[in-house]
């Protein structure tokens, strides 16, 4: 099994930033690609960012381009979500999820195809 856990949300005013990371653990490690999604009370759990595990490729949701930055730390495991310019419509319960088995050198965009998933951490950005 796979377990990814999260952390580093919390409370910050529009405009300022903070980093989310999620660490990856288990026997069932292998290489996959990580993606961070979102879901705000009453909508659905919508794409944020995600990158390769083993080769550096990108991909960001239209939203928060030019705002967030995905990264990770092979040697830790961990992926991280750096969030600048932060605004209340950023508010939401942040998930990291892992896929397995990418099929394709571009990280994944769709739920579904995310293997596992963490518990989420709550960002909320107050105006």
């Amino acid at each position: 099994q796979v377990q990814l856990v999260e952390s580093g949300g919390g409370l910050v005013q529009a405009g300022g930033s903070l980093r989310l990371a999620c660490a990856a653990s288990g026997r069932s490690f292998t290489t996959y690609t990580m993606g961070w999604f979102r879901q705000a009370p009453g909508k659905e759990r919508e794409f944020v960012a995600a990158i390769s595990w083993s080769v550096i490729v990108t991909n960001y949701a239209d939203s928060v381009k030019g705002r967030f930055t995905i990264s990770r730390d092979n040697a830790k495991n961990t992926v991280y979500l750096t969030m600048n310019s932060l605004k209340p419509e950023d508010t939401a319960v942040y998930y990291c999820a892992g896929d397995v088995n990418p099929l394709s050198t571009i990280p994944g965009t769709r739920r579904d195809v995310y293997d596992y998933w963490g518990q989420g951490t709550q960002v909320t950005v107050s105006s």
